[in-house]
């Protein structure tokens, strides 16, 4: 994704009217992005160590390359798989081919929710960081003194 505008700047009449619409969206975007990212990560690292109790994976190096994710940019979201079409891949996911069904990943997506909760969160409180200063309707009064 490319880098956001620069600040819009317009003087009109001695008043400076500043948009920063683009860097406040290409934030959000970039945020959601790395919060996916993150999720993906931890997720895959649970199932991974899932994936080497079962029998004939603890020393094999099959079960790194065959779990994958993706972050789509164009879509903003986050795909957790298998790559290949093997028994320790989706057969053993979905129980299929005398493979008995284990629901790895779907088990530690389920165990790991407040997890996933807390990883996204601090993406969250990094938003309301680098939110602008924007006064309550308290603060707020016209410049002819109404409300």
């Amino acid at each position: 994704m490319p880098l956001p505008n620069a600040k819009m700047k317009i003087n009109k009449d001695g008043v400076k009217f500043e948009s920063n619409v683009d860097a406040i969206k290409y934030a959000l975007v970039e945020l959601e992005r790395a919060a996916l990212r993150d999720t993906a990560k931890f997720i895959r690292k649970r199932m991974i160590e899932k994936l080497k109790i079962l029998p004939g994976m603890k020393k094999n190096k099959r079960i790194y390359s065959s779990s994958q994710y993706w972050v789509r940019k164009r879509e903003t979201d986050l795909q957790i798989g298998f790559k290949h079409n093997t028994w320790y891949g989706v057969l053993q996911e979905l129980g299929d081919r005398g493979q008995p069904k284990r629901n790895i990943l779907r088990s530690t997506v389920m165990e790991n929710i407040d997890e996933i909760q807390r990883i996204q969160a601090q993406y969250l409180s990094a938003l309301s960081q680098e939110k602008p200063d924007i006064p309550s309707e308290e603060e707020y009064k016209s410049p002819e003194g109404e409300e």
